[in-house]
């Protein structure tokens, strides 16, 4: 018998990374390991919505073999075809509508999903680049080079009636549900253990790795390989392993939120099929909507306002009543562990690390790390090199977000108050500056992989093309940062420059054709969920 190989996985926490890590690692190991959770007992929570990226699925749930329409109903799931900015380029206080700029238009620019058109090898941003550059047209990039603007102004779905999907997109959805969800799931179909009991302490070997975990009532969960889920405590990592968490303050500078959920007019108001990322005086709030209510919160410096201020000109903006709504306060360390896998014990989700979820990153960095984790899945000798290759893909994964997120504070026009001053201030790390060089001389940042359907390709290429060439395209022209000329290689190819602008007459003509023919997002999701 093989005396190497790991039997038990034992997973410390619950919640949504928690579960996650149970439903991944039981289907991917099989029946030969056990898996066990340690769930502290339920402690009530403001459900305020999570937003997600559009791989979610493709990796995730249909790993698991669950269908979207299947988690969607369970989990009061919506759609979202990409994040729209409000009001990062001119100042003021929170509002929930776009300001007008200088130049009369909504100060609002979208993130969107998917791939760029393309044409003669390459992709659309670089003949809008021409265009705007010599003058040809002044049309905003999203607008130029997508149709989904048009439809999420009219709060349009992405799916026909008849299920027909004609953009790529991401979820929104009750993170509450999800866990429960996905606990059914792993205790009733993949015979996932569930302790529900407190953490006290662990126990180690000579070696220093983890051999069992104890609880308040005096369980005793013994395993070969642990997982971290325990949130901001980080109960092994950071306590009991004293794995050094590193600071990024000062990449980012926002460590505090304020977040509620408001009830929603689906009916009067629609619901939009997009992510808001508002732009305040001391940060940014999101808007996640679902049916029947939308949650929110504000993402602030605690450094620039106060808690009762920021908490002020949060419920302004909505018009509600802060003695009376319920608010969650929220304190976040932003950074990761020096190392996400130590010895015998790994981090997922907050116990390993966090940025602010501007660009929703949360949750896709726990599927991305437990994917890695089951690619470097190692035996009982835990060979280095298994776990140095870990180790180095989330800490890429960790500092590439954290750049781009930075990149939107750094490069936001807006310098009204003494947060978004001291935004320009900070420094950019040096590998991101090179993307931005790259940027500016008119060349691709990445080159995204697709597969024949012009879809995401394979896992791999899944998480290395999260931050593809659309992804900067989006934000710094959304920004008003534009390469400094052309395509070099453009000035070659002239015939090609003039033929591109029947790929953009296209997008309006798909633009058109999509406002005319789909249902909104309140219809179908009405259906979808029940409704009618």
């Amino acid at each position: 018998m093989d005396d190497t190989r790991i039997r038990k996985v034992v997973i410390l926490g619950g919640g949504t990374a928690g579960w996650m890590a149970a439903c991944y690692l039981g289907k991917a190991l099989g029946p030969t390991v056990s898996v066990t959770v340690l769930e502290a007992p339920a402690v009530p929570r403001i459900g305020v919505g999570e937003a997600t990226v559009p791989n979610l699925h493709k990796v995730f749930f249909d790993f698991l073999g669950l269908s979207e329409d299947e988690w969607m109903r369970e989990c009061n799931a919506s759609f979202k075809l990409g994040i729209r900015f409000l009001n990062w380029r001119t100042p003021g206080a929170g509002e929930a509508l776009a300001r007008r700029g200088s130049d009369g238009r909504p100060d609002r620019f979208d993130h969107l999903f998917g791939l760029l058109p393309d044409h003669e090898n390459l992709p659309l941003s670089h003949y809008w680049a021409y265009r705007k550059l010599t003058g040809a047209t002044d049309e905003p990039f999203d607008r130029a080079c997508y149709p989904q603007p048009a439809v999420m102004d009219a709060n349009l779905s992405p799916r026909f009636l008849d299920g027909t999907k004609w953009a790529n997109y991401a979820w929104h959805f009750d993170a509450n549900l999800v866990a429960e969800f996905l606990c059914r799931f792993a205790t009733g179909k993949l015979e996932v253990a569930h302790v529900q009991d407190l953490y006290t302490h662990a126990e180690f070997d000579h070696r220093g790795f983890v051999t069992a975990i104890n609880t308040e009532t005096g369980r005793r969960l013994e395993g070969d390989l642990f997982v971290d889920c325990s949130g901001f405590r980080s109960l092994l990592m950071n306590q009991a392993m004293r794995e050094p968490f590193l600071d990024m303050s000062d990449y980012l500078l926002n460590d505090s939120a304020v977040a509620t959920a408001v009830k929603n007019d689906d009916a009067a108001d629609g619901v939009e099929p997009y992510t808001s990322a508002i732009a305040m005086s001391s940060g940014w709030t999101w808007k996640i909507p679902m049916l029947g209510r939308f949650g929110t919160g504000y993402v602030y410096s605690s450094r620039f306002q106060s808690q009762d201020e920021a908490t002020v000109e949060f419920c302004r903006m909505w018009g509600l009543d802060p003695e009376d709504q319920p608010l969650n306060q929220i304190r976040f360390r932003v950074g990761r562990n020096r190392r996400a896998w130590v010895r015998n014990c790994v981090g997922i989700g907050l116990s390993s690390c966090f940025l602010e979820p501007l660009e929703s990153t949360g949750i896709y960095f726990t599927y991305a790390a437990l994917y890695q984790l089951v690619k470097h899945f190692p035996d009982k000798r835990f060979e280095p090199i298994l776990i140095d290759r870990f180790n180095h893909e989330i800490e890429k994964m960790f500092d590439d977000t954290r750049d781009f997120i930075q990149a939107h504070f750094g490069f936001a026009p807006r310098d009204d108050t003494p947060f978004w001053r001291t935004c320009k201030e900070l420094e950019f790390a040096d590998d991101f500056k090179e993307k931005v060089a790259m940027y500016k001389a008119g060349l691709p940042v990445e080159t995204p992989v697709a597969d024949e359907n012009n879809y995401y390709g394979n896992f791999e290429a899944e998480f290395r093309n999260f931050w593809n060439n659309s992804n900067y395209y989006c934000v710094f022209a959304g920004l008003g940062v534009l390469p400094d000329h052309p395509l070099p290689a453009l000035s070659l190819r002239p015939d090609a420059a003039d033929t591109a602008e029947a790929v953009f007459t296209d997008v309006k003509r798909r633009q058109a054709e999509l406002s005319e023919s789909l249902p909104s997002t309140y219809e179908y999701l009405r259906r979808l969920h029940g409704g009618e």
